[in-house]
């Protein structure tokens, strides 16, 4: 059985991607949110919590992993981070094929990836998207964040490819600096020609 288009969607911080992931479950595309699945894996009772805890102790409790307490540890400290990838990126992996086979038939699934392009996860998708705006538009939006602060912001910006490399390396560019339906009628035509070119499949 062929498997789905496979579009990896990526983007900036405050470029709107959430608002883009959103709208492309609203018209009837399976999204896989990455860092949703993180979030379940070291949540209360989550499958990671005993690896993690073995890995770095004191970093976990009842309700999960103690984000700031093993981002403490890990943070500046390129091999602790290397052994906490080790334990998050096969089980994010694994979550990710059971959601691959639970839309075999479908002609598009995306795979939300905020650091697609920093982490080098591109390899099996067939096309990318990228959301994007003006720096002035993705700026307000991030300094309206609460505790949000330029200093903080810059040094966000730091860490990601800059947005005019990720729009040069997209197969497909979201605009999300204009009006909300203007960048839904560019998810939704996006979306209606990859279906066109591949429908959707019988069981």
């Amino acid at each position: 059985m062929s498997r789905p288009f496979v579009m990896g969607l990526t983007g900036s911080i405050g470029m709107g991607k959430s608002a883009v992931a959103l709208m492309l479950r609203e018209i009837g595309v399976p999204v896989f949110d990455a860092d949703a699945a993180v979030h379940h894996l070291q949540g209360p009772r989550g499958a990671l919590v005993p690896a993690i805890e073995a890995a770095f102790p004191g970093t976990t409790g009842p309700e999960g992993v103690k984000r700031q307490e093993l981002g403490a540890k890990v943070f500046g400290d390129a091999a602790a981070l290397k052994r906490l990838e080790a334990i998050v990126h096969p089980a994010v992996a694994r979550m990710r094929e059971a959601f691959m086979i639970e839309h075999i038939g479908e002609p598009l699934i995306v795979f939300d990836i905020p650091l697609l392009f920093e982490k080098g996860h591109g390899k099996d998708l067939d096309a990318v998207m990228v959301v994007s705006a003006p720096a002035e538009v993705q700026r307000k939006r991030v300094l309206a964040r609460p505790g949000m602060t330029a200093e903080k912001f810059a040094h966000i910006l730091s860490l990601q490819v800059p947005d005019a490399e990720k729009r040069a390396r997209a197969d497909h560019v979201i605009d999300t600096g204009v009006t909300l339906a203007e960048t839904e009628a560019q998810v939704a035509a996006l979306v209606a020609a990859i279906r066109e070119k591949n429908p959707r499949k019988l069981p």
